[in-house]
């Protein structure tokens, strides 16, 4: 590899560490509003949705809300295992396996 290559990397990691650092440090400082606080807590939630619905609903570039769509499915299944469960990795794997086995049986 170059010194190009390894120089970029330091640099990459010194910006992002100063980015993470400044904000910690300004933070420590100011008080933060107990309504934006509330807010915050929603930020997680609302970009793991923009990531994942499009995805699930749009396979291939075309809206698809049917039965026909294994990821919708395979989705719902996914919805259903984290509310009863609220495990992270159970939710996960079954929403794959569903995934998976839905893809298998020619569902796509």
């Amino acid at each position: 590899m170059s010194v190009t290559f390894w120089l970029t990397m330091f640099a990459m990691g010194l910006v992002t560490y100063a980015t993470r650092l400044s904000l910690i440090v300004l933070l420590e400082r100011v008080t933060i509003p107990e309504v934006v606080q509330k807010a915050l807590r929603f930020v997680p939630l609302t970009v793991l949705s923009a990531i994942i619905f499009p995805e699930i609903l749009r396979p291939g570039g075309q809206l698809l809300v049917s039965v026909g769509n294994p990821r919708l499915l395979a989705g719902l299944v996914a919805a259903l295992v984290a509310w009863r469960s609220k495990s992270v990795l159970l939710t996960i794997g079954l929403g794959m396996g569903a995934l998976w086995g839905l893809q298998a049986i020619g569902l796509s």
